[in-house]
């Protein structure tokens, strides 16, 4: 839903940065969801992908949380 709002307006910077910080925000999600399916999967070194996938979750849920506010009280 966001996307479709954001394609709408005209062109500028804002735009961008928020359209470019959602697909980047997007990698982390998934990358937090392979590494959190390859640790169920294998049987070594599953800690270690834990840890990676909840810290790049982390990352993923705080970039998030700022785009939207940038975008809901249009700060930039």
């Amino acid at each position: 839903m966001v996307i479709s709002i954001v394609k709408s307006m005209p062109p500028d910077a804002v735009n961008y940065f928020i359209d470019k910080s959602l697909a980047v925000d997007c990698v982390l999600f998934m990358m937090s969801a392979l590494l959190s399916f390859f640790s169920i999967r294998l049987d070594k070194t599953t800690q270690v992908l834990e840890r990676f996938a909840e810290i790049i979750f982390i990352l993923g849920l705080v970039s998030i949380t700022i785009i939207a506010v940038i975008f809901s009280f249009e700060i930039i």
